[in-house]
């Protein structure tokens, strides 16, 4: 009972206290001078009476107080007359006044200047940094990657415009971006489609600009309303010097956004990008990692070198010229990239050599020519392909680009089965996959592809390949309807990768049923989920925010590479393979490296790695070896297989 009076006590006298802050500040004023006075009166009455030389009389002790309570509150205290007091009382209280309004100016001036800079109102002076306009979950990879990018440098910064909160942004990067090393992270609040508040990240001044695509049905809108933006805040010129890498979802806004970007700019269809990837990777199981550790600034990545002493020699004298860095095409002085050019080609005074290294300063020239062992290497006939039958299990808008690309790499008789939600198979699907098949023969068929009876059905094990895609909602409007000026992204949902985590449960115990190995690549939009994955160590997922995160800032930071990438993920130039290693070298016979780069010269090839079979599952790199040292001894064997740059 005591505690309840005492608790209802304090919440009485905090009401009285609420409401008298409520009656307006002439009150407040009022109630703390009375206040004030009700405890230096007192106080300074008893300082004077306990005071051993205090005035003798009543009306000196009261002198005293006087003078005391004066000095207290900075109102003089002056004894005289009473009009000599009132004056001097006057001016006290005047003085008061002004510098009380003095002080409160100035305190709120800094306030407000404490809550401009907290809100990322002011502007970024820098130099040569690099600016992320926009925000999204991409923003994290793509900070981490520019961090590793940075490392060896001294001075580096990112800025980061955005319409969110500024310390929220530094929280959220803060929690996902443990170690920024030397790089100085600067987050500013501003809507970037607005030229004004873009000027706030000086993008004039800066070395590349990077447009992240946010999420939701207008991200590309965005991301093209951006690029204008930025050519208003620059006029004439459009980033000034900078880097400008953008990214759009939907690959009908991809035109779009180059046209907004200028001639200039690198957009880059994360629509496109992912099929060509998921098809490459269904046809060469382990190729998602290759290109994991190429596009990783912690792993191996590609370098222009120059190199004058092999200036009039041929490209295949080049390949056996580097001990520990990987030849794999020229960078000319136009700007242009020639990948896995002709052995013959003679190299240019202005030509650099595009190299595959650990870093930009481990690129050394050593000739390794004497550690090929000829008697070690296999002369093998080209393989013939076969027909085969896939399946593909669930739809989404990156499904008819997956079928198109699947019909340019396989061999005439193929068949694909694909599995998807009625809306799907029976609507949108077939009319977008009719056009222009020459090889591939397409069946849908209805079904969940998260029900286990669907799948018990489909006998999985059969199949030679599947892919496995985000499944979302089907869309509300029929595919034939006109297009807007700007069409809409639908992104995948959250669930879509909930979905799909399903799918793979079923599917490896399917596997672990038949005793098979599944050659399963799987679609998913958000790193995390890959982490939730119910797949064996090494298997291949395509993360398509990811994927585009890494793309941009190789981009950013390697202009040319914009080249290098647009002829890798097509079907018409030269691509990286996983070929077996015995076609090279003598299986089961311990070899340099160098002795299969000079096999792979012969086929007019660029030997750039190797995978083990029998290390496949083991973590971390999962037998995956890119550039190794070509003095290294290898013992392959036929079931390994050999990375190769070659033509399609």
């Amino acid at each position: 009972m005591a505690q309840q009076h005492t608790t209802s006590l304090r919440l009485r006298l905090r009401y009285r206290f609420d409401h008298l802050v409520s009656g307006g500040t002439t009150a407040l004023i009022g109630w703390l001078a009375l206040a004030c006075l009700a405890v230096v009166v007192p106080a300074s009455a008893v300082l004077v009476w306990s005071d051993r030389a205090a005035p003798a009389t009543l009306s000196g002790r009261l002198t005293a107080v006087w003078v005391s309570v004066g000095q207290t509150l900075k109102i003089g205290g002056a004894v005289g007359s009473p009009l000599y007091v009132l004056a001097s009382v006057s001016l006290a209280l005047v003085a008061l006044l002004f510098v009380s309004t003095l002080v409160s100016l100035i305190t709120t001036g800094i306030n407000r200047r404490i809550m401009s800079l907290r809100l990322g109102h002011s502007t970024v002076l820098e130099t040569g940094h690099t600016v992320v306009l926009g925000w999204s979950d991409q923003v994290f990879p793509v900070i981490g990657e520019l961090v590793a990018a940075n490392a060896n440098q001294r001075r580096s910064a990112i800025a980061v415009l955005a319409p969110q909160d500024k310390v929220w942004m530094e929280d959220e990067i803060s929690t996902r971006v443990r170690d920024s090393g030397r790089t100085r992270i600067i987050c500013r609040n501003g809507s970037t489609t607005d030229p004004t508040e873009l000027c706030r990240v000086s993008p004039r001044t800066a070395k590349a600009l990077l447009v992240l695509p946010p999420t939701g049905d207008t991200g590309d809108a965005q991301v093209v309303k951006t690029l204008l933006a930025l050519d208003a805040a620059v006029p004439g010129s459009g980033a000034g010097d900078a880097v400008v890498v953008a990214a759009v979802r939907d690959s009908r806004n991809h035109m779009t956004a180059k046209l907004a970007a200028g001639p200039a700019g690198h957009v880059l269809c994360v629509d496109d990008i992912v099929a060509r990837l998921l098809v490459q990777t269904a046809r060469q199981p382990g190729l998602s990692l290759v290109y994991s550790e190429l596009l990783d600034f912690e792993g191996d990545e590609f370098y222009p070198v120059t190199a004058e002493d092999l200036v009039g020699r041929t490209f295949g004298e080049a390949l056996l010229s580097f001990a520990t860095s990987s030849a794999v095409g020229l960078l000319h002085a136009d700007g242009s990239v020639t990948l896995n050019p002709d052995p013959g080609a003679v190299i240019g005074p202005a030509d650099r050599i595009v190299v595959i290294s650990r870093d930009d300063d481990t690129a050394v020239r050593a000739d390794v020519a004497s550690h090929v062992e000829e008697a070690a290497i296999v002369t093998a006939g080209p393989r013939t392909s076969q027909a085969e039958r896939l399946l593909l299990l669930g739809w989404n808008r990156r499904a008819p680009l997956v079928i198109e690309q699947l019909d340019q790499y396989v061999s005439p008789g193929t068949t694909l089965d694909v599995v998807a939600l009625g809306e799907y198979a029976g609507g949108y699907g077939p009319q977008a996959v009719a056009a222009a098949r020459s090889r591939l023969e397409v069946t849908f068929h209805h079904g969940d592809i998260t029900a286990p009876l669907i799948l018990a059905k489909l006998d999985v094990p059969s199949y030679d390949g599947v892919i496995v895609i985000g499944e979302t909602e089907p869309a509300a409007a029929a595919s034939d309807a006109p297009l807007p000026l700007l069409a809409p992204v639908t992104d995948p949902e959250a669930r879509a990768d909930d979905r799909t985590l399903v799918t793979l449960l079923h599917l490896r115990a399917i596997g672990d049923a038949a005793q098979r190995e599944l050659a399963l690549t799987t679609e998913m939009s958000e790193d995390g989920n890959r982490l939730l994955a119910p797949a064996r160590g090494g298997a291949d997922f395509i993360v398509s925010g990811r994927l585009i995160s890494l793309l941009m800032t190789q981009i950013s930071e390697s202009p040319y590479l914009a080249e290098v990438f647009e002829e890798l993920f097509t079907a018409q130039g030269h691509e990286f393979h996983l070929k077996p290693a015995g076609d090279y070298v003598r299986a089961g016979q311990e070899v340099s490296f160098a002795t299969a780069v000079e096999s792979a010269r012969r086929r007019r090839e660029c030997a750039v790695g190797y995978r083990l079979r029998a290390r496949s599952a083991t973590g971390p790199d999962y037998g995956v070896r890119i550039n190794p040292d070509k003095r290294q001894r290898v013992r392959f064997r036929e079931e390994d297989w050999l990375i190769v740059l070659a033509e399609s």
